[in-house]
């Protein structure tokens, strides 16, 4: 299907505009088809305070506003949102992973740094769900339940508002790196329809080879319609995107804790694994409607609907291996994973005016639901009679949210105050559900690895059926105190039937010396209940650990006996301070620029811990709590308080050249994350050994060094009525990869920063059409090799963690149609 896709959809896309074309439709009507050159600087932003009147410049907190020109601009493989941010805003990281379980379904991002449950993502000002999925498999983001951005249509899109800034007490739990509100697009008339195709195509130094793979097909179509009178519309679209898999694999040299059989060895030399993106079809719709029903009051909804499949990659197994059953894979095999993944989220209200207050009552529910199978695998402990496909388990996850919102204006000498108040209730939930009874079954071949290969199914012990409930309550009061000083504090009560109440707030204020000069900061408090998954999660799989060797291991919940019996204790909400300071400055119309620092302490922090598996942990648990097999286990723990300091450079230089409008922006972020405390090992776990540590070195490169410290990029664009230029240098910093092998063995690697160059040209042969091409990374950059140790013999010449990734140049072209 997608191979037809790829040749099919570009014509298709073409032969849809054409077929939609009205040649009735007025010229006043037609979206205009040349970039917008007006400066987002004076946009009024919603995110971040409650006052009406304020714009990017002017906010006392760090926002960025993307336009969709932006968006189209980045260049975005296969039409992800997540990848589009991660090329146009400083402070944000979108890991591409591979081999990595459910982080090669569902990709995580980052904030200033922070773990990817620390951003809050609002869909028009209204909480939008995470994934149900846990990433315990991956390095960035382990052990966390992120909202997936790529589950968000990028067609659906009027702007986005990023504020950079803890913002619990406005908006509530999660908001500590910050906010992503994207709004939606709400267009009365008029439509449009887009269509891409681009693949990978690189020489890979590794195996001496050029390659093109990655195909990827993206098409979308939207329209809108006036609905009743008095600005009243409906918005709608859909969008298909198609991504095939890449592989950046070396050859294989057997790696020499496995057997070096004849059988093994005639597998030397030959791509075995495969490291790349996963192959995924995603099918999404959307739509936007608002419809005046009286003076002053207006009913809106809006609603998005995202499925996506994707395949991944795991760990080869070898002929004669304990992995293998020979009369099954004669030859070895490959698992491979499989993800269905289903998004959907609706909300409805009305917003109106009653006596001097503004009102904005709404009802919110989301969901995901991801089902977890793998093909390609066997349960060695069932021998010849093992299936080779599994259900491996499902996860659901729900959000229920009421919301009022009430704002007014207050006079109150000679200032004019700006007060909001509102009330919201939450009810969210987590269920999983067990897999085949073939996937985790104990089979009759005694000593075997038990549970399917690469997965092990969630057993009916693992299933989580959790709920809770989360009331608040908020007051936001905001003025021009003087001509020069804002002044924005915000207050909000919470409580969860599970953990408590708590209390946030958070003081912001900007002062301009001049007009064009302005400091701003902002000092608040956060918190973050651990998510229901956190709570509850457990998994059981058979892979490969660190080491290389075959490892069956588990993911308790700190409510499981043998979690407790390791030391586990009830998990405790995260505490955050944050801290910032900036300076603005606009001289004219031509340039402007910001400089904020931060600073964000987090008591508590919510990570997994290690990855337990020393010598005396299988015996242990099989003489305390009668568990066959478990080789490894890790909980989830409050192990680690963190401090991130930061700073964020933003400058646009904006200028008419050559007929058209040159615009030069300039971004630059560093953050660094220290541990200021671990607490120490329980010695429940100290006495299984001296390599059973809570919170050890592996985690601690998770969150200080795995990621990127430092990201700058220089864009120049230039638009002009039937041209648009865009180049694009990006530098991605250097990342580190530690791996803890026990023993006092810890191979340890940097990769070096990279540059990375991205352009496009795009073309308006009218005013409705246009055609663009381009390119990522189109200068071919690599990561730094990875070491011997790390390489796993050859076969992962290049890590994942860093930014650039390990696909090499992409090209794409673009058509696009406005009616």
């Amino acid at each position: 299907m997608m191979s037809q896709y790829r040749k099919h959809a570009l014509p298709m896309a073409i032969a849809i505009a054409l077929s939609v074309f009205d040649a009735s439709v007025s010229e006043a009507t037609a979206q205009d088809a040349q970039p917008a050159s007006a400066s987002t600087l004076d946009q009024i932003v919603v995110t971040g305070t409650r006052s009406k009147d304020r714009t990017v410049l002017d906010s006392p907190v760090p926002i960025d506003v993307l336009t969709p020109e932006d968006l189209r601009a980045a260049g975005a493989v296969n039409g992800e949102l997540g990848q589009a941010l991660a090329a146009l805003l400083p402070s944000f990281n979108f890991p591409r992973q591979s081999n990595s379980g459910g982080s090669d379904h569902v990709r995580a991002a980052q904030l200033r740094g922070m773990s990817p449950d620390q951003v809050l993502v609002l869909v028009n000002g209204k909480r939008f769900h995470t994934s149900a999925l846990v990433n315990a498999d991956t390095k960035i983001g382990r052990g966390t339940t992120p909202v997936d951005f790529n589950a968000i249509p990028i067609s659906s899109i009027k702007r986005i508002e990023v504020l950079r800034d803890g913002a619990g007490a406005q908006y509530g739990s999660d908001a500590i790196a910050g906010v992503v509100n994207i709004i939606l697009d709400d267009a009365p008339e008029g439509g449009e329809v887009t269509a891409s195709y681009g693949a990978f195509h690189t020489d890979f130094k590794p195996t001496g080879r050029t390659i093109t793979d990655g195909q990827s097909g993206f098409a979308s179509a939207k329209f809108g319609a006036r609905l009743g009178g008095d600005g009243g519309f409906v918005r709608a679209g859909i969008e298909s995107n198609q991504h095939e898999p890449t592989n950046r694999a070396g050859f294989d040299q057997i790696p020499s804790w496995e057997n070096q059989s004849p059988a093994n060895l005639a597998l030397q030399g030959k791509r075995n694994y495969a490291a790349g993106d996963p192959q995924s079809e995603n099918y999404s719709g959307w739509v936007n409607a608002e419809l005046p029903l009286a003076d002053n009051v207006r009913a809106y909804a809006f609603g998005i609907y995202t499925q996506r499949r994707t395949i991944g990659d795991n760990y080869f197994r070898y002929p004669d291996s304990d992995a293998n059953v020979p009369a099954i894979y004669p030859d070895g095999y490959r698992p491979e994973s499989q993800g269905y993944n289903r998004d959907v989220n609706l909300t409805a209200g009305a917003r109106g005016r009653i006596g001097e207050w503004d009102y904005d009552g709404s009802l919110t529910w989301g969901g995901n639901s991801f089902a977890y199978d793998l093909r390609n695998s066997v349960n060695v402990s069932l021998g010849p009679d093992s299936p080779t496909s599994f259900r491996i388990g499902k996860y659901e996850g729900t959000q229920s949210t009421a919301n009022l919102d009430l704002s007014r204006s207050v006079e109150w000498g000679t200032t004019l105050y700006t007060v909001a108040t509102g009330a919201e209730y939450r009810r969210e939930t987590f269920r999983t559900y067990a897999g085949d009874p073939a996937s985790y079954e104990v089979g009759p071949v005694a000593g075997a690895p038990i549970g399917a290969q690469a997965g092990g199914g969630l057993t009916p012990q693992d299933t989580a059926n959790l709920s809770r409930h989360v009331g608040a309550a908020y007051l936001d009061i905001s003025a021009d105190l003087t001509e020069r000083l804002f002044a924005d504090a915000a207050a909000r009560y919470e409580h969860y039937n599970d953990f408590g109440s708590a209390w946030t707030g958070k003081l912001s204020g900007r002062y301009a010396f001049t007009p064009n000069y302005a400091l701003r900061g902002a000092i608040s408090n956060n918190i973050r209940a651990p998510s229901l998954s956190q709570v509850g999660f457990e998994s059981t799989s058979t892979g490969y650990g660190a080491n290389g060797e075959l490892v069956q291991g588990r993911v308790l919940s700190v409510n499981n006996p043998i979690a407790r019996g390791l030391g586990a204790t009830p998990l405790q909400p995260e505490k955050s301070r944050n801290i910032s300071l900036g300076f603005t400055a606009r001289l004219g119309e031509h340039f402007d620029a910001s400089l904020d620092v931060y600073r964000i302490d987090v008591d508590h922090r919510v990570t997994l811990s290690e990855t337990i598996a020393t010598d005396g942990l299988e015996s242990y648990i099989l003489a305390n709590y009668g568990v066959p097999g478990v080789q490894s286990v890790a909980f989830f723990t409050n192990a680690v308080d963190t401090r991130t300091r930061g700073a964020e450079l933003v400058a646009n230089y904006r200028h008419p050249a050559y007929g058209g409008n040159l615009t030069l922006t300039g971004t630059y972020s560093y953050n660094r994350t220290s541990i200021r405390k671990v607490r120490d090992t329980p010695p429940q776990l100290a006495a299984l050994g001296a390599d059973a540590v809570l919170f050890g070195l592996e985690e601690r490169n998770t969150l200080t060094d795995a990621a990127p410290r430092q990201r700058g990029a220089l864009t120049a664009k230039w638009d002009a009525p039937r041209w648009s230029l865009l180049g694009r240098l990006t530098r991605q910093g250097a990342t580190t990869r530690v791996f803890d092998f026990g023993g006092g063995f810890v191979p340890t690697q940097t990769y070096a920063a990279r540059w990375q160059l991205d352009a496009e040209v795009e073309w308006h042969a009218t005013e409705r059409l246009s055609l663009a091409i381009g390119g990522q990374n189109i200068t071919d950059q690599y990561p730094t090799r990875s070491i011997a140790d790390i390489a796993y013999a050859g076969n992962f010449p290049y890590d994942v963690i860093s930014p650039i990734g390990v696909n090499g140049a992409y090209w794409y072209g673009r058509v696009r149609y406005t009616f």
